[in-house]
């Protein structure tokens, strides 16, 4: 009896845990989008160099989830989280500290690193510690709390960069991952699933500079350097792949895609959903700020319409996914989400708040309605030892989605406004950069419906089919 209150106990308290950093991680995050003018200000940085605010973090956070998320398989999952947590508050006191742009880029590096420990690890705890038939309810619950840290992000953000200033951002997510990593240490049991692996240190050698390469050089396109780091990153992520193949202990069993199609189609939606959806709110808040000449404060007011709509739908589709087909629910939620990009192609300088919070309605139900049955997808379709590797997996997709996202946002703006900073004179040029970057948005999203339509049949991987 003791025992099973002990285990409900440590339960309780990992989900509060994952919930808590993964309402505050995405809630400090998103709210420096609010802040990116007053940062620029500070620090006189043009709309690209203030865009690397973000993709910094993004980065560092694609280029590590997948070793970490190996990691974590081997050395348990809680310490893990737990040390993620603590270097992702080290991190922020230091972004939180910059005395210049450069530098505060290089803390949201560091920061992302942090992040990548905990995302890679979170979703895998989760789904380890609660039953296969509670496992959509939890994915639901998690996945709302990131929309509702998202909800809260813009008026946060707004409030704090206009009474303390944007420093506070940082300074309060360090708080939090402190509170968090003091939770977490109160955990007795932690996680390990594949105690007899070794590391696979050739294919994550290969991995890193390979990824880095290539997310460096789409964050910094069309120069003729940016094409020759994207092309060299292919080339390695190429040669990964194919060494992975030979790995007895590779750092991503390639046979979770190759034979296992569910996990493989789940995961490029993944990909393509964050890539067309991700930098709306950077793209937005830009726009409202500049071009309809709102405060921090009333951007962020007006653009809490899509996260709070994606945690509200994300709580309720996660439980559904758990009686209902995963991938139609997921597939229509992709289809509304281009329904709502479709309509932001048409935004111009006098279009209406209105019409905007409209459009952020219909793309919040539709992210919302894919998250989380996408997300349990994943984390059905293999079985329990390897929940590190399919979290890392889908958490890479995510964060690389969302830096093909900003590229494409950057790209954009560099072909319209250049490195200029963004004014009265050069509105207009914003605006139509604007408008193309939601073009491109829509396409990659109705490519995406097509593809998660596709039917697939493939059991959960035993450890027999290795």
């Amino acid at each position: 009896m003791t025992s099973k209150r002990n285990s409900d106990i440590n339960k309780t308290l990992l989900l509060v845990v994952t919930i808590l950093s993964n309402f505050f991680n995405p809630l400090m995050g998103a709210a420096v989008n609010i802040a990116l003018p007053q940062i620029g200000t500070d620090f006189v940085m043009g709309a690209v160099q203030m865009s690397w605010v973000t993709m910094a973090y993004l980065l560092a956070s694609a280029v590590f989830l997948l070793p970490l998320g190996k990691i974590g398989d081997m050395w348990g999952r809680k310490k893990m989280f737990l040390l993620g947590n603590v270097f992702f508050a080290l991190a922020s006191f230091m972004c939180g500290m910059a005395n210049s742009g450069d530098f505060l880029v290089f803390s949201r590096l560091l920061q992302g690193v942090g992040g990548a420990m905990m995302v890679s690890t979170s979703m895998a705890i989760v789904i380890s510690a609660f039953p296969p038939e509670q496992r959509g309810k939890v994915i639901g619950m998690n996945v709302s709390a990131v929309y509702v840290g998202l909800s809260v992000a813009p008026i946060m953000g707004g409030f704090l960069t206009e009474t303390v200033g944007w420093r506070s951002l940082f300074l309060i997510s360090a708080v939090i991952a402190v509170l968090v990593s003091c939770i977490v240490w109160l955990i007795k049991i932690d996680w390990v699933e594949k105690e007899k692996d070794k590391f696979d240190w050739l294919g994550t050698i290969i991995y890193i500079p390979s990824m880095s390469a290539l997310m460096y050089g789409l964050s910094h396109l069309p120069s003729v350097s940016a094409v020759f780091f994207a092309v060299l990153g292919l080339i390695g992520l190429v040669g990964f792949v194919l060494v992975e193949k030979r790995r007895t202990y590779p750092v991503l069993n390639m046979k979770l895609f190759f034979e296992n199609r569910v996990f493989a189609s789940s995961n490029i939606s993944a990909l393509i959903n964050y890539a067309a959806t991700f930098a709306v709110g950077f793209m937005l808040s830009l726009y409202l700020q500049y071009a309809k000449k709102l405060s921090p404060a009333e951007a962020g007011m007006l653009l809490i319409t899509q996260p709070l709509l994606m945690a509200v739908v994300a709580m309720f589709s996660g439980r559904l996914s758990d009686k209902m087909n995963a991938r139609m629910l997921a597939s229509i939620g992709m289809a509304i989400s281009a329904a709502g990009l479709l309509m932001l192609v048409f935004i111009a300088q006098d279009s209406s708040q209105l019409y905007i919070i409209l459009s952020l309605v219909v793309l919040g139900f539709g992210i919302g309605l894919f998250s989380s049955p996408n997300t349990n997808l994943v984390m059905s379709s293999v079985e329990k030892r390897y929940y590190g590797v399919a979290s890392a997996t889908i958490g890479t997709m995510r964060t690389t989605g969302m830096m093909f996202s900003m590229a494409i946002a950057s790209l954009s703006i560099h072909l319209f406004v250049g490195n200029a900073i963004i004014n009265d004179s050069n509105v207009s040029a914003f605006i139509k950069s604007t408008q193309l970057v939601f073009v491109v948005f829509s396409i990659l999203c109705m490519i995406a419906v097509f593809l998660s339509l596709v039917k697939v049949k493939s059991p959960i991987l035993t450890k027999e089919s290795f």
